[in-house]
This record gives C-alpha cells, sequence and structure tokens, in this order.
C-alpha cells in the first residue's frame, strides 16, 4: 500500500497509510491531512487512489500545489515524488525499497539563489532529479552511492558551475556548488550539512 510521510522544515513529522480513496490536504481541521500554515488553504488538496494509481489534484488553492519543485493543477504520482506546499514536503512512496530511501534522511539538497523561486529548496530524494524551466530539462542531477553528479541534458543551453562550463559527461558536486542554468543560479547542498 502507498503512504505519505510528511515533513515540516525537513523534519519528519508524520506517516500516511493511503488506505481510502480520498485522502484531503488543507488547513480546516476536517481534512485527513491537516497543516495549520497561513500559506495552506482551507481544502488545498485531494490525492485520489483508484487500485494502484494515485493521482494529486490541487483544489484552486491560492498558493498552489508542486510536486518535484513543478507547479501543477493534477498529477499521477510516481514512487518517491516530493509534493511541496509551504515549508512542507510531503513524500509519496509506493514500496519498501522507497521506505528505505525515505528512512535515510542525509540526502542532499538544491536551494535556489535568485530569480521568482528564490528561496525555493529541493530536496534530492530521486535516482535522477531533472532541473531546468518549465517545459525544458536542461540539466539531470544523479544521485550514486558515492554523491552527487551533474549532467547537461539540453546541449543547447548553458550550464556552469563555479564558472566552468559542464559538458554531457557527468561532473561531480560538491557542497556550496554555485549551479548557473542560463542566469537562475542554485546552491548543491551535500547530505549532512
Amino acid at each position: 500500500m502507498a503512504k505519505l510521510i510528511l515533513f515540516a522544515d525537513e523534519k519528519r513529522v508524520r506517516e500516511i497509510p493511503l488506505s481510502k480513496e480520498k485522502v484531503t490536504i488543507g488547513r480546516r481541521p476536517h481534512n485527513d491531512i491537516v497543516i495549520e500554515h497561513p500559506a495552506i488553504s482551507g481544502e488545498h488538496a485531494v490525492i485520489v487512489t483508484h487500485l494502484e494509481d494515485s493521482f494529486l489534484e490541487d483544489l484552486n488553492s491560492t498558493n498552489g500545489t508542486q510536486v518535484n519543485g513543478q507547479p501543477i493543477k493534477r498529477h499521477y504520482l510516481q514512487d518517491n515524488d516530493l509534493i511541496e506546499l509551504a515549508q512542507y514536503r510531503i513524500q509519496y512512496l509506493t514500496g519498501s525499497e522507497s521506505e528505505a530511501a525515505a528512512q535515510d534522511q542525509d540526502l542532499g539538497r538544491v536551494l535556489v539563489l535568485n530569480g521568482v523561486k528564490a528561496g525555493h529548496e529541493t530536496i534530492l530524494v530521486k535516482a535522477i532529479t531533472t532541473i531546468g524551466m518549465a517545459g525544458q530539462q536542461v540539466a539531470a542531477i544523479l544521485r550514486m552511492d558515492g554523491g552527487y553528479t551533474i549532467a547537461t541534458i539540453d546541449e543547447s543551453a548553458l550550464v556552469v558551475i563555479n564558472g566552468l562550463p559542464v559538458g554531457s559527461q557527468p561532473q561531480p558536486l560538491v557542497d556550496g556548488d554555485i549551479i548557473d542554468l542560463q542566469g537562475t543560479q542554485l546552491r548543491f547542498v551535500a547530505p549532512g550539512a
């Protein structure tokens, strides 16, 4: 059975099994997952599960819902997807392999330093996390046993780390690396930092 792991400020708060067809998320007390925060709407989002498939739907919330750093209206959830609501993160897990990954709190992060998403943080939960602009994936960060690497996906886009261009071959990331994606700057935060 799929489940959700709720994190607040990167701390694991609660585990919620998806044992019913609809799980509601919002600020009001009648929701299945109540998040008392002014940036969360009264009825913010719902997760609908049918057989083995789960869909997340934003209920026209004021501040929107993101999955893996991308704004969504309706999204088919996949193992290890990260739902983002204000400073809260909800990880969607489908199996025991993912359970082990969720319990491993030692994950890297990427922090947006400028632009409209300045301050936004993405936890690098997946084995491969793509980054870029809406509709254009520019680079991929790969999580491996030995750490994290980055590689360019779109060769027409310029990806720069600490002032040096990244080629198509994966390049290791170290804590504090500044990634520049065509003017948008991100800082890589290594696990445990």
